[in-house]
């Protein structure tokens, strides 16, 4: 078997012990055979187990590229999250999943209990009357808790406040009472992209009505995946969202949400929100220059506050 797995494998040239075959275990058996080793898939299985070879998937943990200033915003979001904590104030993290169709599209490959298949539509292509459900969420890692807000319009900045809004309504200001300021932690991109400026006056507008200090950290580019509600609570939602049959409504997908369990003791509410956020709004003029955003000076480009009181 080593002799085959040897001309049919792959492997890293900078780790040696790192190698994988294309072959499954019917074709060993088959390859081993013809070399006149009478063997079963059971003992392949058994050969392969010892020296090594397991079935597993790939893992996306390769950056698409890096900043020169990665590993200092990694620093100070700890920091930041030390110090907020320390005052006993909320420390948040944010972020959209990806848009699901609502209808007759398959859910992926996640089998259910069932006296026949459902049906699905033969492409997942949308058309100009399907719905489709943005789910936004929140996460609070000191009380494991997160908020999926359903969206039904578009991803914007004002709709990414609007959750933060719902969020510290329905929970934030129950946990955290005497807090005077918020930390929300963030990708570059999308609706809370760093780059823009609609963004920060539709957070600048709701520090003013929820009345505390909102500071925002992003996360360096290509590192989103280190956010921690893309880890540590997103994966329940999808597991839950791919459990085999259809999103038949956006009620519905709230309530596959809803039946989202861990063994780790996370909990969540989720929310419907069918309001109209309008695409390609801009700032007011005179914005920029009436000093509502405080950045930092140290990165400022990732990290700024948006006062309760200019």
């Amino acid at each position: 078997m080593e002799q085959i797995l040897e001309s049919n494998q792959a492997g890293n040239p900078e780790v040696e012990s790192e190698k994988w075959t294309y072959l499954n275990q019917e074709e060993i058996v088959t390859l081993m055979r013809a070399k006149g080793a009478e063997v079963s898939r059971r003992v392949v299985s058994q050969l392969l187990a010892a020296n090594g070879y397991v079935k597993r998937k790939s893992q996306k943990v390769i950056a698409g590229g890096s900043h020169e200033n990665r590993n200092e915003q990694f620093e100070n979001i700890a920091k930041k999250k030390e110090n907020f904590r320390q005052k006993n104030a909320p420390v948040i993290s944010m972020d959209t999943k990806k848009k699901e169709l609502i209808g007759s599209y398959s859910r992926g490959k996640d089998a259910i209990y069932g006296t026949r298949a459902e049906k699905t539509n033969d492409h997942d292509f949308k058309n100009k009357n399907t719905l489709v459900g943005i789910p936004h969420g929140i996460y609070d890692e000191l009380y494991k808790h997160g908020q999926i807000v359903i969206g039904t319009s578009h991803d914007t900045g004002e709709f990414a406040c609007q959750c933060i809004f719902r969020w510290w309504w329905n929970i934030g200001q129950l946990h955290y009472s005497c807090a005077n300021a918020l930390l929300i932690l963030c990708d570059g991109g999308g609706s809370n992209s760093s780059r823009h400026y609609i963004f920060k006056e539709d957070l600048q507008k709701l520090a003013i009505k929820i009345g505390i200090d909102i500071t925002i950290a992003h996360y360096p580019p290509y590192c989103s995946k280190w956010n921690p509600i893309e880890h540590r609570f997103f994966p329940h939602i999808s597991n839950a969202l791919n459990r085999g049959a259809t999103l038949k409504s956006i009620d519905h997908m709230a309530e596959k949400i809803r039946r989202t369990q861990t063994k780790t003791g996370i909990t969540v509410s989720v929310d419907i929100d069918q309001n109209e956020y309008q695409k390609g709004r801009k700032y007011q003029q005179g914005f920029k220059e009436n000093n509502s955003i405080v950045f930092d000076q140290y990165l400022p480009q990732w990290n700024y506050t948006a006062l309760a009181n200019p």
